[in-house]
């Protein structure tokens, strides 16, 4: 026999609040804001902070987060997540004047286009290197291991 459908979860939208917000992220309007230069500067040199991850010395301008090192914010940079924020920001953030615009009190304009490009990190060329040395030894330890 089928078993009973059970309707357990109709009261629970206090809870369902608490999930949705609970791991919300910068949108991408703040983003913009923050992308611009004097707030980028302070965003990237900010000082220590011990709550966050890595002190606070290592964040994603574009994706709103802190790494544990340089390495892991270096491979972040090479993800899907990353790649498809930038591709986000390329256009420009709705604003009060397209909306005006789109009511009828002015010309449409289509938004434009900009060229984002992944932030400079300090020590890059550093890591870097570091990264490529440690891939031969891993090709080499996986050569031996196949023999």
């Amino acid at each position: 026999m089928p078993y009973k459908r059970k309707k357990y979860h109709v009261g629970d939208t206090h809870l369902k609040k608490r999930w949705r917000v609970r791991n919300r992220k910068k949108d991408l309007d703040q983003i913009d804001v923050d992308l611009q230069d004097d707030n980028a500067e302070k965003l990237l040199n900010q000082e220590v902070d011990l709550d966050r991850p890595g002190a606070a010395q290592h964040y994603c301008l574009h994706c709103a987060r802190y790494f544990i090192d340089n390495h892991a914010l270096l491979e972040h940079f090479k993800t899907k997540v990353h790649k498809r924020r930038l591709k986000a920001l390329e256009l420009e953030p709705y604003s009060i004047e397209d909306s005006e615009r789109a009511a009828g009190h002015g010309n449409f304009k289509l938004p434009s286009k900009r060229k984002i490009v992944t932030q400079n990190t300090e020590n890059t060329d550093i890591t870097e290197q570091e990264v490529e040395e440690e891939s031969p030894s891993k090709k080499k330890k996986v050569e031996e291991n196949a023999t």
